[in-house]
């Protein structure tokens, strides 16, 4: 069971033995004495839906890892319109150690818990740890991945495929923290309303709740009310996002 207790201010406690993303998180691999030293500098925050984590050019005083709820990466344009830069999901890191003032505005797009190190405590941390490094290095890339694929996603793909690549993008994501990577078959509780997938993907709400109906009507997902969506099969889903369809990419 975990032990997760929130109250209501923006304090949060958890029990690192609980962590939903411990297998995923910056932490993952360090050793025993790394995460004594680690759960000492760790705090935690809670932010609520709409509120700002991060301001671009504000200093950055934390660095840490999205423990639940998803945040927006974004950045405002000359003229007023705000540009979605990305999506921040559980075990995504936030911040960049040896940089001080953040790149980007971060955006709790859902209620969101935040496992937070002080900045300077971190990188003397990351000077003297064999783990940090290379798995702060391969977080990086990944994060490089998914900027590119968030282009290819924006700039390249029909309406259908880009909904079904978020919701892929969702479901994948939720089912590697699970460790349940047997399963074909999957329902999650989608993080988003649709007006905020419309907001990300550049689309109108009724285009998104339209293929979202269609692809429901193909037989690749099923609703459950508003906000559940399952999944038959995950290879179904990942042919309707456009992407060549690998299943040793699969999750």
């Amino acid at each position: 069971m975990s032990s997760v207790h929130i109250n209501n201010a923006k304090t949060v406690t958890i029990d690192c033995g609980d962590c939903p993303i411990q297998r995923h998180a910056i932490c993952s691999r360090c050793d025993g004495d790394e995460l004594h030293v680690l759960e000492q500098m760790k705090t935690y925050r809670r932010y609520a839906k709409g509120e700002v984590i991060t301001y671009m050019g504000e200093p950055m005083r934390h660095v840490g890892s999205l423990v639940s709820g998803v945040a927006s990466i974004s950045q405002a344009l000359e003229d007023g319109r705000r540009q979605i830069m990305g999506v921040l999901l559980p075990s995504d890191f936030i911040g960049r150690p040896g940089r001080r003032q953040a790149q980007y505005d971060i955006t709790a797009a859902s209620e969101v818990v935040i496992c937070r190190f002080e900045i300077t405590a971190f990188e003397n941390m990351l000077r003297v740890s064999p783990s940090l490094g290379p798995r702060l290095l391969e977080m990086t890339m990944d994060e490089l991945d998914a900027v590119r694929d968030w282009m290819l996603l924006l700039g390249r793909k029909s309406a259908r495929e880009k909904v079904a690549t978020l919701i892929y993008h969702f479901a994948a994501k939720n089912r590697l923290l699970s460790g349940e990577l047997d399963h074909q078959s999957w329902h999650f509780m989608l993080p988003l309303t649709r007006e905020a997938l419309a907001d990300y993907l550049g689309l109108t709400i009724e285009t998104v709740s339209r293929q979202m109906s269609a692809l429901k009507k193909a037989g690749v997902i099923a609703l459950q009310g508003q906000r559940v969506i399952v999944i038959p099969d995950f290879r179904l889903l990942q042919a309707e996002t456009g992407d060549e369809c690998n299943n040793d990419q699969l999750p």
